[in-house]
Formats: structure tokens, sequence, C-alpha cells
């Protein structure tokens, strides 16, 4: 790449980009101003000199990716996406952080064409980034042949100090440093202010010191607010860097040009007007107009942009040449790229009888990954340092490892992620977020509670990501409370947009897979037991992916059982001791709420019906259940530590217990006397 070559236009865009931010987040009266100023220059040149995209394309798959982790400071990036040409006017930009706009507070995908991940929360698109680094060099080594440089984007990242005090960045960093990503370059936007004011009041470390210690190339600029040469030159270098990560320590000033530049007060405020009209007189531009856009930047955006549709069309060239030599490789690309599952991949889910041996259902998990992985070559599994117990690899896996490691390669499809539960699940949403790969990955169901921040995003953001969590309840005995995960469920299953199955037996453990995997738009968690569970007689696939049905049914019943995993066995037990003495039971696996609530109501009212009450029951806190039963049944507080066993012992969940509180229930109801109704019966 030739060096850097200054152009008349460049002052001027760089002062547009800042007055139009100034603009922006002064017309919305909210937001943050000061570091879309200061990095306004970095982002000028690595936009017009750097970035590859096609506006016209936004999912153009061999796009560069770019990553603001900051996400704050999203005026600049939804400005760079209006002069670039995406789908984003300048009545969008005056329309910043108001309701039902395509500019909101943060940056979300999905929602705003260009933008790749959704971020806010400070950390997460940082590691986002790495998994779209591992996304990227994975794809690469499978596709990529001799003379076919297919897949050989890059992925910029601009992130601050609030990203890297974050613990999320640090475990995402580490990683990203041991798997050699040299395909990521974060520019770290060193303005030395955070919301509380100078960074020297709680981030005093040596950022450049840490990020070597994990294998990165640190680069600087030290002054980021107009030295555009060095901004390029600390690009280009990073970029010839192709066996570690870099990062570009860039000095700048926060809010530059502003009255309030370098301190805290131009963060997260709006400009006072005449400080936006002393900031446009500077610039030379007009003091009395607002979201004034000179067409000299609009033709230098333009230009940039023509780039990209050029190299696209010269892509899909390539793409058409490499049909012609690995027709075989080439009908596998386009499909993950379209994001179609393989025909009948389905047909290797496992299917059980209940005569079959009773097994874990985090056993039962590994079978179905054993079976369908050599018919779903997009599925790229990892777990967080506990393999051997989440049970995640499957024989035939290699490692995603750097080849020079030989520990694996990058065309490997296990990721060892460590002991980082928080950064595998935002990394994951980055791998979900490159396209033509479905993420799982396996933790102990308690620490997702660890990676909350990244399951919220990956709902928010429509991230089809699986999570194997194992141990599921305290079934898993001796490790105890620290470990037994309570009141977790109840947390993932109040959130938004997210499947989370708890499968009683194979057949919906191989349901739970299913639906997982043909659910695009989603997130699942699939919460999976430690100890051996019987197959039931009466499920199926079909059944259980209505996330609810009937396992024993009967007429004219007193009572109706509902619950879910590892409980449902016992209910089941308790079902047949009430049935010896006099007592009709009914008992309703419910696998999945979520999937559930979405049958129709005629179906949901045939399973939880009317007549007689509904008893839950759950080795969890009972918060929830309330809408699916009259009464329920559970963990009051904490686990304890002992073989499963006698844990279930000591909380009375048992047949023989329950059966107890089973009659206890049908003899209240019936003292009590009147019609018993569905509790799904309601108004709202």
């Amino acid at each position: 790449m030739s060096g850097f070559v200054p152009q008349p236009i460049d002052d001027v865009a760089i002062a547009t980009i800042r007055t139009l931010a100034a603009d922006v987040v002064g017309k919305a009266n909210s937001g943050h101003p000061g570091a879309p100023m200061g990095m306004a220059p970095a982002a000028h040149v690595l936009f017009t000199r750097f970035f590859n995209t096609n506006p016209k394309n936004s999912k153009w798959y061999n796009r560069d990716r770019f990553v603001l982790s900051n996400g704050h400071a999203c005026a600049l990036q939804y400005i760079l996406l209006h002069l670039l040409g995406f789908k984003l006017s300048l009545d969008d930009l005056k329309a910043f952080r108001q309701l039902d706009s395509l500019t909101p507070g943060h940056p979300e995908a999905g929602h705003t064409d260009g933008i790749e991940v959704t971020t806010g929360p400070l950390g997460q698109g940082f590691a986002n980034a790495v998994g779209l680094g591992i996304a990227q060099a994975h794809m690469a080594a499978i596709f990529n042949k001799p003379g076919f440089d297919l897949i050989n984007n890059y992925t910029y990242v601009f992130t601050g100090d609030g990203c890297l005090m974050e613990g999320v960045s640090s475990e995402a960093a580490s990683l990203a440093g041991h798997l050699q990503l040299g395909n990521l370059i974060y520019i770290y936007d060193d303005n030395h202010i955070s919301i509380d004011g100078d960074t020297a009041v709680a981030f005093t470390e040596n950022v450049e010191q840490r990020f070597l210690s994990y294998g990165w190339q640190v680069l600087h600029v030290d002054n980021g607010d107009s030295d555009l040469e060095a901004i390029y030159n600390a690009i280009a270098e990073a970029r010839k860097e192709k066996n570690k990560p870099s990062l570009i320590r860039l000095r700048t000033t926060i809010g530059f040009g502003s009255k309030q530049q370098g301190t805290h007060g131009v963060h997260g405020s709006p400009l006072k007007a005449d400080d936006i009209a002393a900031l446009k007189s500077k610039s030379g531009f007009p003091a009395d107009q607002t979201f004034y856009i000179p067409q000299d930047t609009y033709d230098a955006y333009h230009a940039a942009a023509l780039k990209g549709a050029k190299l696209e069309q010269e892509w899909n060239g390539l793409l058409g040449a490499y049909a012609q030599q690995y027709p075989k490789e080439h009908a596998e690309l386009t499909r993950r790229i379209a994001g179609e599952l393989p025909k009948d991949w389905e047909k290797s889910l496992p299917v059980y009888k209940a005569t079959d041996a009773a097994q874990a259902s985090r056993k039962l998990s590994e079978i179905v990954l054993t079976a369908i992985s050599p018919v779903l070559p997009d599925l790229i599994g990892g777990s967080a340092d506990l393999t051997g117990s989440n049970l995640t690899r499957v024989k035939q896996a290699v490692d995603f490892q750097p080849p020079s490691t030989g520990l694996g390669n990058y065309a490997g499809t296990y990721i060892r992620y460590g002991v980082r539960e928080h950064a595998m699940g935002a990394i994951a949403n980055g791998l979900a977020a490159f396209g033509g790969i479905i993420p799982f990955i396996g933790t102990f169901l308690n620490f997702v509670s660890y990676a909350a921040g990244a399951v919220r995003l990956s709902a928010l953001s429509h991230h089809q990501v699986i999570w194997v969590a194992t141990h599921d309840s305290i079934g898993l005995g001796e490790d105890g409370p620290t470990h037994q995960p309570v009141e977790t469920v109840a947390h993932f299953r109040a959130m938004p947009n997210i499947d989370v199955w708890r499968p009683a037996d194979g057949n919906e453990t191989s349901a739970a897979y299913y639906s997982a995997l043909t659910r695009k738009n989603n997130p699942s968690i699939l919460c999976l037991s430690r100890q051996n569970l019987p197959n039931l007689e009466a499920s199926t696939i079909e059944h259980a992916l209505k996330g609810g049905y009937v396992v024993h049914e009967i007429e004219g019943e007193d009572l109706t059982f509902v619950s879910t995993g590892s409980e449902v066995s016992i209910v089941l037990e308790a079902a047949k001791k009430l049935e010896a003495e006099g007592v009709k039971a009914r008992v309703v696996s419910l696998p999945c709420w979520e999937r559930f609530d979405s049958q129709p109501e005629e179906y949901r009212l045939s399973v939880l019906r009317s007549g007689a009450p509904i008893l839950a029951v759950e080795a969890y806190n009972t918060f929830g259940w309330h809408k699916y039963s009259h009464e329920q049944f559970g963990l009051v507080g904490w686990g304890a530590s002992g073989p499963y066993k006698k844990v279930y012992e000591k909380f009375g969940l048992t047949g023989d217990n329950i059966s107890i509180v089973g009659k206890k229930i049908v003899d209240f109801y019936r003292k009590k006397g009147g019609e018993v109704v569905s509790p799904l019966v309601k108004a709202l």
C-alpha cells in the first residue's frame, strides 16, 4: 500500500463530522458529542483510505467489519453511514434518539443499516469483534484456495477507556492474543476522560504493557487530533501484522474544537448553542446553519463507497470463477452465507423409546452433537474450560488454534475459551453476526449468569447462539450452593426473545436442539442435568417442540402436575403413588415456556386445562410459575452440598413427598369448592 496522500477535502470532511456531531446531539438535547468530535480524524482516515464496504449492499460477505465498542459515540457512526450512502438519511440524523427513529441512543444490529453488532454496555463490542475475527479466520481457512482469497476482510474497532476498564474486554483480549488474530485492528480513543472526570481517579494502569502481555502489537499516535499521516501509518502498519491483533493508542482531545474540549463536561451532554456556533465559525462553516454538509464531503465519501462497490463486483467475479473450479466448496459457502441448513439434517437427530437407558441430559446433548456435527459444518462449539463436564467436544472435532501452536488449526471447529464466560458469550455473538456460522458454547448453568450481559445483547440483537448449560440444578450435588442455579432460569425466562429449554429426556433434548438450530433470530439456553433421566413414555420430538405437552393423561383428574427436566420423572412417580390412593393426577412436561406460549390458545388450554388444581414442581425458585399453575413447590432458598439424591430428599423433591404435597392440594381445593379455572384464562 502506498503512503499517505493528503487531500484538500480532509480538513473540511473532519470539520463536517465534528459539527454534525454537535448538531445531532444538540437537536436531540441528549447524547455524547465529545468522543465523535475527538475521533473524527481517525474515522475519516479509516473510512476514506482503508475501509472496504458497499453501502448499496451492507451484507456483502467479504466486507470489512466496523465495531463501535464505545457505543455512546454512535452519533459518529451514524454520520459516517449517512455520508457513505447507507440507508440513513439526513432526516434520520435529525431524529437522533427519538422514538422509532433509525438512530437510537446506542447502535442496534438489525435496526440500522450498516450496524454489525449492538453495542452500548461497555466492553461488549470489544469482545464481539474477537468473534468476528475468529469467524473470518475460520471461514478463510475452510474456503480460501490458491488464487481464490475469497475471505480476507479486517475487523476494525473503536474503543475507549470505559471498554478497557470492563472485565469482559480483558477476557476477550487475552483470548485474541492467544489465537493470534492478525485480522483485528483496535483504535483506542485515549482521551483520559470518563463520566466521572479524568481517568486519573480510577484508571491509571499501563494499557500498552497490558496488551503487550496479551500478545498484541501496540502502536501509537500521539496527536490524534490532526496528525492524519500518523493515523494512516498506524493503520497501515497494523494491517501488515498477520499474527497478532493490533491496538493503536490514539491520543485525542475529547470534544476537540469546543469550549469544553478536554473535559468530562463534553462527554455526555450537548454543547451550548454559542459553543456550536463558535465551532462552526472556526471550521469556516455558516454559524447559523444546522446539519451543514459541504458537497465536497459527500463527494469524498461517495468515492469511498464507489471503491467498495467495485471491490464487491470484483469479488463476485472471483466467486463465479471459484464455482467453476471448486463447485462443492462454492455450494457449501453460498449455503452458509444464505443461512440455510443442509437438507434433511434433522434426520440425524437421535430418537428414543421409553425402554432406552436413562442418561444425563448433558450426555444426551453430547449424543446429539456427535450425530449432527458431521452434517452441520456450520456448528462451531466451545466451552469455558469445562469441556469434560459440558461434553461439548465431539470426538472428531479439531480445535480452533493458530497452526503455529501445534494444537489445531483455524479450520478447527472447537474453541477453547478458557475460564472466560462473559467474553465467551460476547464472542459467540460476534461469531453469529459474521454469518455462515452457528455458535454453541458451554458452561455450567450457574455461570451463564456471569455472561448475562452478553446473553441479553444476544437476545436484543437476534443472534442465534446456543448455550449448552449443564449441571442445571441442585442435582449437581456436592459442589453446593455456589454452583447450584436456583434463581438463574427465572432471570432468563423473563428475558424477551430467548428460548430457555429444560429437557426431561432424550427426545426433549433432540427437540431442544432442533428448535435452537431452526430458530435463527434468537438465542437458546439448554439447561441440562448432571444426573441420569429416564426416557418418558409419551415424549416425542414433535410433542416437545410445542414447548409443553401431556406426558400422562387421565380423564376426570383431581390434580395436574406440571414440571420440567429432572423433576418430570419425579412427579410421574408421585402421580403413580396418588393413583394407588385413588387420586387421579395428570402430568405435563413444559420444557420451554417460550415455545409453549407461542402455541394456539386452544392447544395451551388443552394441556393446562380447567377443572382441577395445577401444581408446578421444579428444583428452582418458583418465581414465574404462577403463570402456569395454581400452586408451586420448589426451593425457597439456596441449595445444599451433598450427594444429589440426599439434596433432593432434603428439599422434599421426591416422589413420596410430592405425592403428599399433591394430596394436600387436592384436599384443599375440594374443601374450598367452586370451579377451578386454568391459570391461562385471563383478560390480558
